[in-house]
């Protein structure tokens, strides 16, 4: 008989003091994991406490209750570069989202977003991909692509025969454990070619990576797949 595998709760740090307005992100901590879900566990406390705690790996920032928006964003990326930002923000402000995202953030909700949105959007940040409406994230890969310098370093690195694979399947929008299944390793292992991707080439997020690959700055057989494989609407 075959043993569950009981992923380790996650940790997501939640300001003290700052007004969580969406109700789908309260109730989704009382809600009971589905079979091979990781139970999330909200962590409450100062900003500078919850930068400190290293065993938390989110943060919840309310853009609605942020003073400096962008800039509060930014400062938490240069104390915690490695912290994947879980933002909520006003609906309908594409240029936000977009400049969110640009500045680090791994997930962008408005406060309309219900439990089940919300769930789903950390488990698409914790298998390392991106949440975000699909027409600002085509909004936003057209921007860059059509920027002056898009960005991004024109110096095209090498890349090895495993890691053009692992690009590949980010472009069709494979998170790390669709990629590990896929190539028969372990999760880790991608964790580490991605990493090694984006030391390469310079970028913070999978946005950027697969931003370089469609401009053709690496080379990668995949750019033409990306927008026919995504299997959502709202990751990448």
């Amino acid at each position: 008989m075959a043993t569950l595998h009981i992923r380790n709760p996650i940790r997501i740090g939640i300001p003290a003091g700052e007004p969580i307005r969406l109700e789908g992100l309260r109730s989704i901590f009382d809600h009971r994991p589905s079979a091979g879900e990781p139970k999330l566990v909200p962590v409450i406390g100062e900003l500078g406490e919850l930068l400190a705690d290293r065993q938390i790996e989110y943060l919840v920032v309310d853009l609605n209750a942020t003073s400096g928006r962008l800039q509060a964003l930014g400062d938490i990326r240069t104390a915690r570069p490695d912290l994947r930002l879980i933002v909520i923000g006003p609906e309908g402000d594409d240029e936000l989202v977009m400049d969110s995202i640009v500045a680090g953030a791994r997930a962008y909700l408005d406060l309309t977003a219900g439990p089940r949105v919300v769930r789903e959007a950390i488990d698409v940040v914790v298998a390392g991909s991106i949440w975000a409406p699909r027409r600002v994230l085509s909004k936003l890969i057209d921007r860059l692509l059509t920027s002056p310098e898009g960005g991004l370093s024109s110096a095209a690195p090498r890349l090895t025969a495993r890691e053009r694979q692992v690009l590949d399947l980010i472009l069709m929008a494979r998170s790390n454990r669709e990629i590990a299944m896929e190539l028969g390793i372990e999760e880790r292992t991608v964790k580490a070619h991605v990493g090694r991707l984006m030391r390469k080439t310079g970028v913070e997020n999978r946005i950027a990576l697969s931003i370089r690959a469609l401009g053709g700055h690496l080379s990668s057989g995949a750019g033409g797949k990306a927008g026919a494989k995504r299997k959502s609407d709202e990751r990448l």
